[in-house]
């Protein structure tokens, strides 16, 4: 885009999120910069493969751009971002479900030889969807909070319940004996 004005590099969110409200590519490109590592990290871990990781933090950008003018500035650039990815994370989930046959679910602890890497990928994915989400966000993505009931639009307090539930479901199933 040679005729896009230059962006600085060092500007605050407001001013780049100014500068994306009046369509500035250069502004989109250091957006993308900026947040695409992020968000392909927490989509990868959200849905489980990198191509659809990919995928689904394209689909978002065009919807962050398309929705650009609109941004209010009642949160944050990156959380209105994040929000935008969360949705079309649970977007591709819903497809993935809808297309797929219901698996049978996995007993991983009855694995005694699983890495705990694998164990714990598992123990995850066995997670309903707020419980990993919040996990991942908080832990992962290091998150506060607030940000993420921003994101997910819960209240803190629920946010705060979502992670220690997904906590004891993890402890539970990495701890326990298969029954």
């Amino acid at each position: 885009l040679p005729f896009a004005p230059s962006v600085p590099e060092h500007l605050t969110e407001t001013e780049l999120a100014e500068a994306c409200r009046r369509g500035n590519a250069r502004a989109f490109e250091h957006l993308y910069q900026v947040h695409s590592g992020r968000m392909k990290s927490l989509a990868f871990h959200l849905l489980g493969s990198r191509a659809d990781a990919e995928d689904t933090v394209q689909e978002a950008f065009l919807k962050v751009c398309r929705a650009a003018r609109g941004f209010e500035g009642n949160s944050s650039l990156s959380t209105w971002i994040y929000r935008i990815l969360i949705n079309c994370c649970y977007d591709a989930i819903r497809k993935r479900q809808r297309l797929a046959e219901n698996p049978a679910p996995v007993d991983f602890r009855a694995e005694t030889n699983v890495p705990l890497k694998v164990a714990l990928q598992r123990a995850l994915n066995a997670l309903n969807e707020r419980q990993r989400m919040v996990f991942l966000l908080f832990e992962v993505e290091g998150l506060r909070h607030s940000e993420i009931a921003t994101i997910l639009e819960v209240p803190e307090g629920t946010s705060r319940s979502w992670l220690f539930e997904a906590k004891s479901h993890l402890k539970r199933m990495l701890t326990e004996a298969p029954k």
